[in-house]
C-alpha cells in the first residue's frame, strides 16, 4: 500500500513540475488579435498579458470608439489565450493524474 501512496506523490510531484514548466513556456506563445477593420491590434501570451497594441491613427481622433475597439479587441483575444491556457494546463493534468479509482472522468 505504501509503494502505492509514494508512486502517487513522485507522479503528482512530476505532474506539478509539468504544469509550471508548461506555464512558464505560454508566456513564448503569442496570440493576435485585432478589429474587424484592422485598425486596432493586440498581441498577447498565453498566460493572458499583453505585449503589444497597434493603434492606427483613424482611431486617435474619437475616444469612445477607440474605447470600445479596446474593450472588444482585448476581451477576444483574452478569450482566445484563455482557451489555449486552459487546454495546455489541463492536457498536462490529466497526462499527471495518477489512476485513482472513480476519479477518470473528472478529465475527458
Amino acid at each position: 500500500m505504501f509503494g502505492d501512496i509514494m508512486g502517487m506523490m513522485g507522479k503528482l510531484k512530476e505532474t506539478q513540475q509539468k504544469v509550471e514548466e508548461t506555464k512558464t513556456r505560454l508566456n513564448t506563445v503569442l496570440v493576435d488579435e485585432q478589429s474587424s477593420d484592422g485598425l486596432l491590434k493586440v498581441t498577447l501570451t498565453a498566460n493572458r498579458t499583453i505585449k503589444s497594441i497597434t493603434v492606427d491613427d483613424a482611431l486617435l481622433e474619437d475616444k469612445e470608439q477607440l474605447e470600445d475597439y479596446l474593450v472588444l479587441t482585448l476581451n477576444k483575444a483574452i478569450e482566445k489565450a484563455s482557451a489555449i491556457n486552459e487546454a495546455e494546463l489541463a492536457a498536462v493534468a490529466k497526462d499527471g493524474m495518477p489512476n485513482i479509482p472513480g476519479m477518470d472522468g473528472l478529465f475527458k
